[in-house]
């Protein structure tokens, strides 16, 4: 009879704790606060992912009872029909969490459910494979986008027509882009994580991550937000009109009274504006650098020695990489409080991976 540690190691669970920075991520670029639609896009994922996870199992089960026996499928402690039906019951379970989020959402959770599919039952051992995984965590991110504007603009700039009628902001774009190549370069790694023996794909994705980290540490984010003073709580924004507004003492606006008051008020703002500027790119760069920190060391080491047991380290490292690059993305878009807390999963993560394998 199967246990939870069985289930927990056929869903990879640590894995779980890098799926709610994607959704996170994708509101931050809209330039609104997280809501109750935001929480339903990251339960959609959830489910998603874990989905996937058991999908590829059972499509794997005949590879997996010669190279990796100890797996759940091949040593029967989980049954093949038992694994097609979590799949397809986890599936059917995030496409309806999405539909509550807005048909923009919905047909975003179609598209990358689709694309979960036909990853894991055809195109994973294919040289579309990689693509296929590095689109299905891009729609992931564009996924907490649409949900969480209810597939309107947002605050962001720069809107696109998306699925299902719904916009998506340029700048959700930008970040599904950045979050889809890293997970394109630790894919190509990862087809190697059984057999071992090439150093090209973790010296490619060691390459990939680096300019990655440089991009998103440094670059400004197209279509952002960040410092237009958009009302975001979580994310950490501040009012345009209200608490910043320049007043006197009287509550009266300043733009008429005396000049010097005025003035000495515009000052103040500018100051304040310029050190919350200066803490978020504080903040941005020190996530680059744990991304950077995380994804590094297991590649390095892979390039040494593309040994089957330090290649799936690196792909180890490379999912745990995802958690402080979804951050960095979330503080690129200004949104410092979503930042903090997505970053706030990594020691979790890092935790019961521990405990069971995420590979």
């Amino acid at each position: 009879m199967s246990t939870p540690r069985d289930w927990a190691e056929l869903l990879r669970l640590p894995a779980l704790f890098t799926v709610p920075g994607d959704a996170l991520a994708g509101a931050a670029a809209t330039g609104l606060r997280p809501n109750r639609r935001t929480l339903l896009a990251i339960a959609s994922s959830l489910c998603l992912y874990e989905a996937g996870m058991a999908l590829n199992d059972w499509a794997d089960r005949a590879d997996d009872a010669v190279e990796r026996p100890e797996r759940p499928l091949p040593s029967g402690r989980i049954t093949p029909p038992a694994a097609l039906a979590a799949a397809t019951g986890l599936t059917a379970t995030g496409l309806a969490l999405a539909s509550r989020a807005g048909r923009p959402a919905l047909t975003t959770a179609a598209a990358l459910a689709g694309t979960v599919w036909a990853y894991d039952l055809g195109l994973k051992h294919t040289p579309a494979g990689p693509v296929a995984m590095a689109a299905a965590r891009g729609l992931d991110l564009v996924l907490g986008a649409v949900a969480t504007s209810g597939g309107g603009a947002g605050a962001a700039t720069g809107v696109r027509r998306g699925v299902g009628g719904g916009g998506v902001p340029s700048a959700a774009l930008s970040s599904a882009g950045v979050l889809a190549a890293h997970t394109l370069a630790v894919t190509a790694v990862s087809r190697r994580e059984a057999q071992g023996g090439s150093t090209a794909a973790p010296l490619a994705a060691l390459a990939a991550t680096t300019v990655l980290a440089h991009r998103v540490g440094r670059s400004p984010i197209p279509g952002s937000p960040s410092l237009r003073g958009t009302s975001n709580g979580l994310s950490g924004r501040s009012a345009p009109n209200g608490l910043n507004a320049p007043t006197g003492l009287s509550g009266t606006n300043l733009s008429s009274g005396p000049h010097l008051p005025s003035a000495v008020s515009s000052a103040a703002v500018t100051a304040r504006s310029d050190a919350r500027g200066t803490a978020l790119r504080a903040l941005r760069g020190a996530l680059a650098a744990a991304y950077v920190g995380t994804v590094a060391k297991p590649l390095f080491h892979a390039v040494l020695n593309p040994s089957p047991p330090l290649t799936q380290r690196a792909v180890g490292g490379g999912i745990r990489a995802m958690i402080p690059l979804q951050a960095a993305l979330a503080a690129r878009a200004g949104a410092a409080g979503t930042a903090l807390v997505t970053a706030a999963l990594a020691p979790a993560a890092r935790k019961f991976a521990r405990k069971v394998s995420v590979t």
